[in-house]
């Protein structure tokens, strides 16, 4: 549980002050996060009032020392491919979106840390939320 990939929702839960999250942001030894959810982070900035402030707060973060953001690449999507294939076989379709953020959570041999049940469907993710 000491290398972490975080979903969005963590990190949006993180500036909330979520006091379930913080702790375990605090103790993790490394703090990932993929170009996709960064994407999602950025996309959302766009609809607030805070844009700004918010991609300062995110620029802060990524070079926080122990903060590791992870491109996708072809690696990743073979990633993508397995998981994706594996919810079609069982009829369990996620957000694309979040099949790439498992994929590279897999990829790198991170523990995704996030609130959204439907990563459980995804067979061999190390999950935590």
């Amino acid at each position: 549980m000491n290398k972490l990939l975080l979903d969005t929702n963590i990190y949006s839960h993180a500036l909330r002050g979520n006091p379930e999250v913080i702790p375990v942001l605090r103790t993790a030894e490394i703090l990932a996060v993929c170009s996709i959810t960064i994407g999602e982070l950025l996309s959302g900035f766009r609809g607030g009032q805070r844009e700004r402030e918010n991609r300062a707060e995110l620029d802060d973060f990524l070079v926080s020392p122990r903060v590791k953001a992870l491109p996708i690449d072809e690696n990743t999507a073979e990633f993508y491919a397995v998981i994706l294939d594996q919810l079609r076989r069982q009829g369990q379709p996620i957000p694309t979106n979040d099949i790439w953020i498992a994929a590279a959570a897999m990829q790198h041999g991170l523990t995704l840390y996030s609130f959204d049940a439907h990563f459980q469907k995804i067979e061999g993710l190390l999950l935590l939320g």
